[in-house]
Order: structure tokens, then C-alpha cells, then sequence
């Protein structure tokens, strides 16, 4: 079986591969005769998720169904994600803001530049409509996720639940708190169960669900 080669069909190109077949066009010719022909310059557009499992729906039917279990028996449920890191310093946010005159900011994001990162875990009780953000500033680990899951428990101004000894932990398959990484696992058993007393289950939502 041939390999497909894909070659970018930039004007120069199309003009001399007519121009191989006899055509006396220029770059300026084929670029209006595309138009003509309602061709524009396009992208790559994120779009295709591949053939869906057959059983994503039923996973996320029973994600829903544990945890209407878990607020009927007056359990906390959270949902957890961490996001993507950030530069510290004097770099440019976007936005506007009103003002007399810009803020001068960095010409460029480097990582020289920065004081640090910042890496921003949220904790969402969908419950309540209530939800935290945890900023860490060394890396995202199972540690980091850990730590942030357990500074939201033991907070005072949270909304508290009836009964707190058991909590459910919804969250994506991937990065810190994906189904793979085994100092996740390790750091909720050793820093979060046993320390607090409490049993946690982790549910994972499927490939592809933020």
C-alpha cells in the first residue's frame, strides 16, 4: 500500500505544476482563479474525535447515577482540574481595561522574564455552585492535586455536607489526576484517607471530556 504524501498547494506551487502541464499562468492568476472558484486561505480546524466509544454514554450514565448515590446519602462530590500554567511577571494578560494609557508590558513571554509559574487547580461542588481555586507554583503533580484537594476539605468556609466521612472525586483521565499516575493514587490513599479518616472513590470521566 502507497503512503499518502500531503504538499502544501501554496500559489508558486499550483502555478508550476500548471505551468508543467502547458498552462501560462501566474502566482497572481491562480490566486484570483481560486477566489473565483470560492477557495480561501483555511487553517487546520480541531474538530474530528475519532470513532466514540460504544460505551461513553453509558459511563458517563453511570458517573451521574454515583453521584446523585452520593448526595442522596448527603456525601460530598467534587469535580477537579487543573489548568494550564501561567508566567508570573510583567507580561500581557488579554483584555482591556479603561485607562488614560496602556500598561507597558514584556515584548516577549520568557521564561527568563518570570518571577515564576503558576499553576491554577480548581476544585468545583457542584452541589452548592461553589468552587476554589488553588494556585501551586512548583509543578503540576499528584502531590500539587493532592495538597489542593485537602486544603478544600479542611476549609472552614466551604459549604459543608451531613455527613463528610466519604467523599467522591470526579475528574478527566489526564495530567495529575489521570487514571494512570500511581503517585495520584499513592497521595490520596496516604495524605487525604487516611489522614483525615475519611474513604474517597474516583470516578474518570471518558477520553476527551474536560
Amino acid at each position: 500500500m502507497g503512503t499518502k504524501i500531503w504538499v502544501s498547494h501554496s500559489l508558486r506551487y499550483l502555478t508550476q505544476r500548471l505551468q508543467a502541464l502547458e498552462y501560462q499562468v501566474c502566482p497572481m492568476t491562480v490566486g484570483r482563479l481560486l477566489c473565483d472558484l470560492d477557495y480561501s486561505l483555511q487553517a487546520n480546524c480541531k474538530r474530528s474525535t475519532g470513532d466514540p466509544h460504544p460505551d461513553r454514554d453509558l459511563q458517563f450514565r453511570y458517573i451521574a447515577r454515583v453521584k446523585r448515590l452520593f448526595w442522596k446519602a448527603g456525601y460530598p462530590v467534587i469535580c477537579v482540574d487543573a489548568k494550564k500554567r501561567e508566567l508570573i511577571g510583567n507580561f500581557k494578560n488579554s483584555g482591556r481595561v479603561w485607562c488614560r494609557e496602556p500598561e507597558i508590558v514584556n515584548a516577549y513571554d520568557f521564561r527568563s522574564d518570570a518571577v515564576g509559574i503558576a499553576i491554577p487547580y480548581g476544585i468545583y461542588d457542584p452541589l452548592h455552585n461553589f468552587g476554589a481555586v488553588y494556585v501551586g507554583t512548583s509543578a503540576e503533580t499528584g502531590e500539587f492535586a493532592v495538597d489542593a484537594i485537602g486544603l478544600w476539605y479542611e476549609d472552614g468556609d466551604r459549604p459543608t455536607f451531613p455527613r463528610e466521612d466519604k467523599l467522591l472525586i470526579l475528574c478527566d483521565g489526564g495530567g495529575s489526576n489521570g487514571y494512570r499516575p500511581r503517585l495520584w493514587k499513592r497521595q490520596l490513599q496516604v495524605h487525604l484517607a487516611d489522614r483525615l479518616g475519611i474513604g474517597i472513590m474516583v470516578r474518570h470521566f471518558p477520553t476527551g471530556t474536560s
